[in-house]
């Protein structure tokens, strides 16, 4: 199981938001590089990055701290957030990112998605943001009518790699992963599924692996990181045990 550590970017700083809310941020580090690194230190080998401003935009507003963290570390960057078009996925993608997640654009442009996953094997990801159930788009700020699983299937021949899950419900509380939701996503789904959200602690590591789900990739770690709720270490360790 892949931890993934999360950088999330508003206006050049790393935040963690409550329930997506723009106007509920905590700044946890001004030097999104220096994080990185220290999240390197630690262990990690994959970083998930979120451009909040661009999210919000429909375009890179946080590219020079992305390039920063690309510069200051190996880590391999999953990035998404104000990605709408091929000339940006291309862009990033030519810059050193691992992995583009498109969130927006496979409600607003399934084409485009497509057209991403056919010209970049194995590098694109489907967000997949849930409000009460249902895909929220634009920084979360719109709600749509379609479920995750629904989102999912649109996309199940077209060569993503992954599909992010994100309960926005309970993203930044650190009250726990949606376990349930996320073993149903990826029992529903061909595609590899990966948590996001409301993870507190080891414990929220351990329901993932208990659900003995192996459609289930991995799972994006914040707050519990920034304020030392959740041991690096032991957390990778235990990750690592899954086979």
């Amino acid at each position: 199981m892949i931890l993934f550590p999360a950088i999330d970017l508003k206006d050049g700083a790393c935040v963690r938001l409550r329930r997506g809310d723009m106007n509920e941020a905590t700044i946890f580090n001004r030097n999104p590089a220096a994080q990185a690194q220290v999240f390197e230190a630690d262990g990690f080998r994959w970083l998930h990055c979120v451009d909040l401003n661009g999210a919000f935009a429909g375009r890179s507003v946080n590219g020079e701290a992305v390039r920063s963290v690309l510069a200051a570390t190996q880590l391999k960057l999953q990035l998404g957030g104000g990605i709408r078009d091929l000339a940006a996925v291309d862009s990033w993608l030519a810059a050193g990112v691992h992995r583009v997640v498109l969130g927006t654009a496979a409600l607003s442009d399934p084409n485009f998605v497509r057209e991403a996953a056919r010209k970049f094997p194995g590098r694109i990801v489907v967000g997949a943001d849930a409000k009460g159930g249902r895909v929220a788009t634009r920084g979360w700020s719109e709600v749509s009518a379609l479920t995750p699983v629904e989102l999912g299937k649109r996309f199940e021949d077209a060569g993503v790699a992954a599909m992010l899950f994100t309960d926005v419900d309970v993203d930044g509380l650190m009250s726990g992963v949606n376990v349930e939701a996320t073993a149903a996503l990826a029992r529903s789904l061909r595609i590899p599924v990966i948590a996001s959200g409301g993870v507190g602690g080891l414990a929220d590591i351990e329901a993932l692996v208990a659900a003995r789900e192996p459609n289930i990739e991995g799972v994006v770690i914040g707050r519990a990181l920034y304020d030392g709720r959740l041991n690096a270490r032991e957390a990778l360790a235990l990750a690592n045990s899954v086979r």
